[in-house]
């Protein structure tokens, strides 16, 4: 795909080696093109353009980015903010696996130049360090759209391994606690349920 010249390509797929995605994400890099996923629901920008397998009746159209690490959270959270009113400009999954083709810092800045987004919802889960990073480039921005966060996994076990690649935590960085700090020191309201988001949202738009 990358050779043919596609310039957005999105892999759903998972269990794929991470040699494998070091590889072709470094090399879509050298090319200019862009990867989501691996182990991603895709993009969608109701109601325009789907690529990927969102349950696209569950988005409505609207001013709110959402960028998630988690497939089956993509949905849901779209689906409560619907609910509560709010609709999404777009929403991106960027995929579970600890080596990915594009992470919060690269949308969220799409999303900085997107007219249609007012704000954005990220959903992250623990593992990783991706969250962290996002913190603290988000509180060095002078001109940001507001943010909500979720995060993921707070009840999971330490120590226990979860089911997405990128769920790793070691030393100390990417458990929740470690997360939801980081997002509380850059400002970031996180929410513990999901249905505190859009709540959470009518406070910062």
């Amino acid at each position: 795909a990358i050779d043919a010249g596609l310039k957005l390509i999105v892999v759903i797929t998972e269990r794929i080696p991470m040699h494998d995605e070091m590889f072709f994400i470094n090399y879509a890099k050298a090319k200019n093109a862009t990867i989501i996923g691996p182990n991603c629901p895709g993009i969608i920008s109701p109601p325009y353009s789907k690529v990927g397998i969102m349950p696209a009746n569950l988005f409505k159209q609207g001013n709110i980015g959402l960028i998630s690490r988690s497939g089956t959270l993509t949905y849901e959270v779209a689906y409560r903010l619907a609910r509560r009113g709010f609709g999404i400009s777009t929403a991106v999954g960027i995929g579970g696996d600890a080596i990915i083709g594009t992470d919060f810092i690269e949308i969220y800045s799409l999303f900085l130049e997107d007219k249609a987004t007012d704000a954005v919802v990220i959903i992250g889960e623990i593992g990783g360090d991706m969250e962290e990073r996002f913190s603290a480039y988000y509180s060095k921005l002078r001109n940001k759209k507001p943010v909500v966060a979720f995060i993921a996994g707070r009840s999971a076990p330490e120590g226990k391994r979860m089911g997405h690649a990128g769920a790793i935590v070691s030393m100390g960085v990417g458990s929740a606690a470690s997360k939801i700090n980081s997002f509380r020191q850059a400002d970031i309201p996180v929410a513990e349920f999901l249905e505190d988001i859009p709540t959470l949202l009518s406070k910062v738009i």
